[in-house]
């Protein structure tokens, strides 16, 4: 059986360590290295003759190892520190690194927007913000990358030779392949080996930079011991080069056959990731080729291999590009030859999703809660004669969906052409619009508030966003309410832009509407949850550092556990809660819905928030069967798990449909 998202979670966890138990064999076999080249050098160029052979290391100066030990340890460690910092506004500052260029989220350019929109629906259809997409201008090969140290900040790269070499199927394929690293936890560990590969690398620039000096210059007169240690430190150097490319190998190769396959279950199509790599190797040494400075840094977080030296043997980043390919087919392929630059589908995308199925608008009787049936991810799990699952059954399909896609392969292209249907394109596609959509979410039905409400949007954004904001409001009063948390991972594109201080300005504005009537309503904490949670601050969150257990927060659990149960059966919430507790026994009773603050709920997530990969799953499972109780749902509930798995940083993807 494939690992499933956890699993993947802790894989790339137990990578971390590996990561750091190679880096410190790394650093020892360096300090050894030094050590003993210098020691040599110290005697042979200084000590008097036949000194080391009376005195053996007493020959050496005192503090002579601990001095040299400093020194080295100094900069592979400030190197690394340096790096990390660099590095530190996460998937913008690697963008950065190759001089890729942000695509804005309302580009014309065809090529552009069909990136976006395969982007686009890939978020919808995995239950994450959707990415910023960068485009790598120069560059003629075919390759990309995600990056980033959270779901929240990742970005996806291209090279403008994935743009216009690839057709629908494979770019979607090749977002797929990048998705999986999102979504498999790889992004923060990418992050961290950069940091780590810099601080090796540190040495051998060291190295030649005592060399050069050595070397003397114009008016100078060489210094041939300097000289030589110089070169004797530039020559150990290369073993952090060699240590950086083995911990590329040890850490990366597994990970890519995990995306390749990732992306075959994402896409249903085998010809998407194959296809793409089809092309790379049809293309030789030019297939996946990048020339940028910071390419071989970068080389283990690219879709194929960027330096065409790298591709093959021990040290490989990746894997033969004709093993992958015999894993996507089960059988051995032929590459494809792309015989010129070319972007195959113009038409595609520009005001829309090429080919999307029309599918109707939900129905205002869906909109007023309507309740609503899984559709199953897995295969063999078949719908009931009344539109709903067994209970069971609902559970482990919808648990089982984490980390993947959506059963339907055409529900992002669904959805993103309703979204053009209603107008809502601008609120996904510019800064303040997608602000504006956010306050329209929050408006109240009741006249006095809404004027109060409408009043301190214009107090912030000016007059002229009233027509907006209300157009807005009406669309989606016609809605139901459980697109709103889609909606608000679509605009993340947009709403990255703001400044980290308009940032909390909006969140500031959002918490004023929702105080406007003097009170706090479930849909306004959960829309509010899920804005501040993809708004904060990026966190790397499978570091190898100390996570928590879920036996240390049995009482966040259960409150969050009772929330749930109370708003699924608001007649017979302990039934709904004892569907929960026969999946987590350690969980307490039920908290009634009278003694349940909101505040306290959200102190629940931000500390679940901490809980290791593995110790997730015994509470989603338990939250998923209160939701679905009698193998059916309702928005308010469904809403509540998918906020409290956007917390867990566990993707649900949108498996919810109304029924007509």
């Amino acid at each position: 059986m494939a690992p499933n998202f956890f699993q993947n979670q802790e894989s790339a966890r137990r990578s971390s360590r590996l990561l750091i138990v190679l880096l410190i064999l790394a650093v020892v076999t360096i300090v050894l290295a030094v050590n003993g080249v210098l020691a040599v050098i110290f005697v042979v160029a200084f000590a008097p003759s036949g000194t080391w052979a009376r005195q053996g290391l007493a020959a050496l100066p005192q503090y002579f190892f601990a001095a040299n030990t400093g020194v080295v340890l100094a900069l592979i460690g400030g190197g690394t520190a340096v790096q990390i910092l660099k590095l530190r506004s996460g998937g913008e500052a690697v963008a950065r690194m190759v001089g890729a260029r942000a695509i804005e989220p309302g580009t014309r350019d065809p090529a552009e927007r069909r990136l976006l929109n395969v982007i686009e629906e890939m978020a919808l259809a995995s239950g994450i913000p959707a990415p910023r997409a960068y485009v790598l201008d120069g560059e003629g090969g075919i390759n990309a990358f995600a990056a980033g140290k959270h779901p929240n900040d990742a970005i996806i790269a291209v090279t403008r030779g994935a743009l216009v070499r690839l057709n629908r199927n494979e770019l979607q394929g090749v977002v797929g392949h990048e998705f999986s690293h999102i979504l498999n936890g790889d992004m923060g560990l990418n992050l961290r080996l950069i940091g780590v590969l810099q601080g090796l690398l540190v040495l051998a620039l060291f190295g030649r930079l005592i060399n050069s000096i050595g070397s003397g210059g114009p008016r100078e007169r060489p210094s041939p011991v300097i000289w030589v240690v110089g070169l004797a430190v530039l020559a150990i150097g290369y073993i952090g080069v060699f240590f950086g490319r083995l911990i590329k190998a040890s850490v990366s190769r597994q990970r890519e056959f995990l995306a390749d396959a990732s992306s075959v279950q994402f896409t249903r199509n085998p010809d998407g990731i194959g296809g793409a790599l089809r092309k790379i190797g049809g293309l030789g040494a030019e297939g996946g080729a990048v020339q940028h400075l910071h390419a071989e840094t970068l080389s283990h977080m690219f879709l194929a291999p960027s330096i065409a030296g790298l591709a093959g043997g021990l040290l490989a980043s990746h894997p033969p590009l004709a093993e992958r390919l015999r894993r996507i087919y089960g059988r051995p392929v032929d590459y494809l030859h792309v015989y010129e630059q070319r972007y195959e589908d113009p038409a595609v995308d520009v005001g829309g999703t090429a080919n999307a199925a029309k599918a109707p608008l939900p129905t205002t009787a869906a909109a007023a809660g309507a309740p609503m049936t899984l559709v199953s991810p897995l295969a063999g799990v078949m719908m009931g004669a009344t539109g709903t699952l067994p209970g069971a059954a609902a559970g482990d399909a919808l648990h089982a969906s984490i980390g993947r896609a959506a059963a339907s392969a055409t529900l992002g292209s669904t959805f993103s052409a309703q979204i053009d249907a209603l107008g809502l394109r601008p609120a996904l596609s510019d800064t303040l619009q997608a602000q504006l959509l956010v306050v329209a979410m929050l408006l109240d039905t009741d006249a006095p508030v809404r004027a109060r409400q409408v009043a301190s949007a214009v107090e912030r954004f000016g007059v002229d966003a009233t027509p907006s904001i209300e157009r807005y409001a009406t669309i989606l009063a016609g809605l139901p309410p459980g697109w709103r948390l889609p909606l608000i991972d679509l605009s993340m594109p947009a709403l990255r832009l703001l400044t980290p201080e308009q940032r909390d300005v909006l969140l500031k504005l959002a918490h004023a509407l929702i105080e406007a009537d003097g009170r706090e309503t479930l849909p306004e904490f959960l829309l509010y949850s899920l804005l501040k949670r993809r708004l904060a601050p990026a966190r790397a969150p499978n570091g190898p550092g100390l996570m928590r257990r879920l036996d240390d927060m049995i009482m966040e659990a259960t409150q969050v556990m009772s929330v749930i149960a109370c708003v699924r059966l608001p007649d017979e919430p302990q039934r709904a809660f004892d569907a929960g507790k026969s999946v987590l026994p350690a969980a307490g009773p039920l908290v009634p819905q009278k003694d349940q603050e909101l505040s306290w709920v959200s102190i629940a997530f931000d500390r679940l928030a901490n809980l290791a990969p593995m110790q997730k799953p015994q509470l989603i499972k338990a939250c998923i069967a209160i939701a679905f109780v009698d193998g059916s749902s309702e928005w308010r509930a469904v809403s509540c798990l998918r906020t409290l798995c956007a917390t867990l940083d566990c993707p649900i993807p949108p498996q919810i449909e109304f029924e007509s």
